[in-house]
């Protein structure tokens, strides 16, 4: 019989053919398609990395100001309970910061100004607490416990108000209402050397203005300590936020947040108070209670009827302890009726447990409120801000 040709053209050489054509499958198909299917994950991969960058980078272009950067990163720190607690409070999509620009250097990082454009298009002035780059899990949820503490206690009239934040993703930031004017020691400022016969209200700051003003600013710390059980331990004319019709917000928060933490670098934080505007136990025995707000708040009703001026201005900061403890108390100043100079005293009683508490202290300002003088306070020096910082003990 002859030979059949070489190939596969009958039927006893097809087992053969199978082998060979399996072996092929092995040998190439399937390395080509787990190099094909490895290609599209990595592709995909790439491709996540790439879209959150540029979430991230469209998120941190609000923070950008000119040539000086201020975008910030941060550890993802958001947990269920952190969701939850600031739901609520999270920056819907429709709003947008613009017009951010950085104005001082804060705890946590750079705060700026500017504006919030909502949907229907109205603008208001806010002022922005970000989370600086580079930080660590431990200062990162630091800063989220801070956000979380202003959504707590910033629901009363007379305490800054908290607009939104943004903790989903970097950057981090709280959104606080900026309330024009502002500081209210600045705005005391404004008010020397002024044309008194301006129409403006606001200008013609008097004796009953300065009830007013101290009025709310008690019944924000009083709604701070009756409501969350908290001694605010900076109240100065610089920790207050004052607004149109001299409507007055307790601000300054960060001694208040440090209160609840008390760990090494919050007490740090509540020591750089200055000595001038804290009470004889607080600067001895570093105790802090809400009466020691009161002391604090004797200054503060000084600051207003001087228009900023500095507290103990002949003395320095070290000797103002020795002088209280011999029974020094600063003298009734210009435009000051004895009505507030005796509730003043009353603030800087010796012993705590003599001082009035604030819910007390509103009660005395309503009723001696129609007892102040409503002419315009004048004081013709203005201030030489270093020379304020130094008689003030200021840390530069």
């Amino acid at each position: 019989m002859p030979a059949a040709p070489h190939g596969c053209s009958n039927d006893t050489s097809l087992p053969m053919c199978y082998e060979e054509s399996s072996g092929l499958f092995a040998v190439i198909i399937i390395p080509c398609l787990l190099a094909l299917s490895t290609l599209l994950v990595v592709a995909l991969i790439f491709y996540s990395l790439h879209k959150n960058k540029r979430r991230a980078q469209s998120t941190s272009a609000h923070f950008t100001n000119g040539q000086q950067s201020v975008s910030f990163t941060a550890t993802s720190v958001s947990t269920s309970t952190v969701q939850a607690a600031l739901y609520s409070w999270e920056i819907p999509e429709e709003c947008v910061l613009e017009g951010l620009e950085f104005w001082q250097r804060g705890h946590h990082g750079p705060i700026c100004k500017g504006l919030l454009k909502k949907r229907d298009g109205a603008l208001s002035a806010v002022v922005v607490k970000s989370l600086r780059d580079g930080t660590n899990e431990p200062e990162a949820k630091e800063f989220v416990e801070w956000v979380r503490f202003h959504a707590k206690v910033c629901k009363h009239e007379n305490v800054v108000q908290m607009l939104y934040c943004q903790t989903k993703r970097p950057p981090m930031y709280l959104v606080l209402d900026a309330y024009s004017p502002g500081n209210l020691l600045h705005f005391l400022w404004t008010l020397r050397n002024r044309d008194t016969s301006i129409a403006d209200p606001s200008l013609n700051f008097s004796e009953k203005s300065v009830f007013l003003v101290a009025k709310q600013v008690a019944a924000g710390l009083d709604y701070l300590m009756s409501e969350h059980r908290l001694v605010h331990g900076d109240v100065a004319a610089r920790s207050i936020l004052i607004g149109p019709g001299l409507s007055a917000r307790v601000s300054g928060l960060g001694v208040a947040f440090g209160g609840c933490k008390m760990d090494s670098a919050m007490r740090q934080r509540a020591a750089e108070v200055p000595l001038k505007w804290q009470a004889p136990e607080r600067i001895m025995m570093q105790l802090s209670i809400d009466r020691s707000d009161v002391w604090s708040f004797g200054i503060l009703l000084y600051e207003l009827i001087t228009l900023g001026s500095p507290p103990y201005p002949e003395l320095e900061p070290l000797s103002v302890l020795p002088k209280l403890q011999g029974s020094y108390r600063m003298k009734r100043p210009d435009n000051c009726g004895g009505p507030l100079y005796d509730l003043m005293k009353y603030c800087w009683m010796w012993s705590f447990k003599d001082r009035p508490a604030f819910s007390a202290i509103i009660k005395l300002l309503e009723s001696s409120l129609h007892l102040a003088a409503t002419k315009a306070i004048c004081v013709p020096e203005v201030i030489d801000i270093l020379e304020y910082n130094r008689k003030a003990g200021l840390l530069s």
